[in-house]
């Protein structure tokens, strides 16, 4: 059993090449075992390492990230690769391109070698991702996740096999709520874009009721997904901005580093946009915006946790639980990232624990409910 995550970073820049390299084997739980300068130098490598993850440049010389990423994914199926790139919404277009095409996410470098040396939350973030994405890829091939991250094991069985994926049947599930959604409220994070546009574009396009969505991801990230999320759903979705009135039917994403809540007011709830400390590491945060929610909407409220690494959103989903809401969670399986999801489900806040492709016809049997 391999008792590391086994890492390849590929840059055209030896120095990046060689920051990132110190930055993640300073965790021990990370070994680099190769550092490459362009994608088709990574494509043969993928082929003859044994590799978890890749950490892969966008813009390179000889052969691009974005050309490079379905070739690695083919040399060596099932590897986890993170996209990098300078914040720009052209590289953050072809970020959220290569999400479609396999990539499991991204990470966006500062703009230069200095900045890249002296910022922390660069660091922790790029850490953070291949650890929890490495354990993703060794769980698929059979390895057992450590037990703190899932509920108690099953007694042995007569034969060795790795542990079963938990399942709504293998966790305690709460009743769900018996009164009709006025909201719902979506967090997500590692592998929730793809999620996110699979899942709304199988809702109704005349879905009548706030759809509010907290998803981990910068500026500029944002306001590209919410144009890809009208696109796929039909249902209009842009950005929050403060003091916007709720209405009936939009889709409402907070944008990047901004915290998003919803506050009543004498006309109608309002969202409120700020740039409080951030929750869980991050900004948007999904816990504020379940806190805001909860205490407007209460057991009218819907929330659905998706994939994604961290634990945010389980103190808000404890809010929402306390108000008469419901919960539900994406199923370990479909997730690429069982963090966020896991972290309600095994808490005991969910009414039901579900795969992606599930989610969807759940929901419109709530709506149709809700409309009889």
């Amino acid at each position: 059993m391999k008792s590391s995550c086994r890492v390849m970073v590929v840059d055209d820049s030896a120095v990046i090449r060689g920051l990132l390299t110190r930055f993640l084997e300073e965790d021990p739980a990370i070994e680099v075992v190769a550092s490459v300068p362009n994608g088709k130098v990574a494509i043969a490598r993928a082929a003859s390492e044994e590799l978890d993850v890749v950490v892969l440049d966008i813009e390179m010389p000889v052969m691009d990230g974005l050309t490079a990423l379905p070739k690695i994914i083919a040399a060596k199926p099932g590897i986890q690769v993170i996209m990098a790139s300078t914040l720009t919404r052209q590289n953050a277009e072809v970020s959220l391109r290569a999400l479609k095409q396999g990539a499991a996410d991204y990470i966006t470098k500062p703009s230069s070698s200095s900045e890249l040396h002296s910022t922390d939350a660069f660091r922790r973030d790029l850490v953070g991702k291949v650890k929890a994405l490495g354990e993703a890829a060794r769980t698929r091939v059979g390895e057992p996740r450590p037990a703190a991250s899932r509920p108690s094991p099953a007694p042995p069985q007569v034969r060795a096999a790795p542990p079963a994926r938990p399942t709504a049947a293998a966790i305690r599930l709460r009743p769900a709520a018996t009164l009709p959604p006025k909201a719902i409220a979506i967090g997500s994070s590692t592998g929730g874009p793809q999620a996110l546009i699979a899942l709304l574009s199988e809702l109704p396009p005349r879905t009548r009721l706030p759809i509010f969505i907290t998803q981990h991801m910068p500026a500029t990230f944002t306001t590209l997904l919410a144009e890809h999320i009208a696109k796929a759903s039909g249902i209009p979705c842009s950005e929050g901005k403060d003091g916007e009135p709720v209405l009936d039917s939009p889709i409402y994403l907070a944008p990047g580093d901004f915290h998003m809540e919803v506050v009543a007011d004498a006309g109608g709830p309002r969202l409120r946009l700020h740039q409080g400390p951030q929750e869980n590491f991050c900004r948007p945060a999904v816990d504020p915006m379940l806190r805001s929610l909860a205490a407007i909407y209460g057991r009218h409220l819907l929330v659905i946790i998706l994939t994604g690494m961290g634990m945010d959103g389980k103190r808000g989903s404890e809010v929402v639980v306390e108000r008469g809401g419901s919960v539900i969670a994406q199923d370990e399986a479909s997730s690429v990232v069982w963090g966020m999801p896991g972290a309600v489900a095994t808490a005991g806040l969910c009414s039901s624990v579900l795969p992606l492709p599930e989610i969807a016809p759940y929901l419109r049997t709530t709506l149709l409910r809700s409309a009889a």
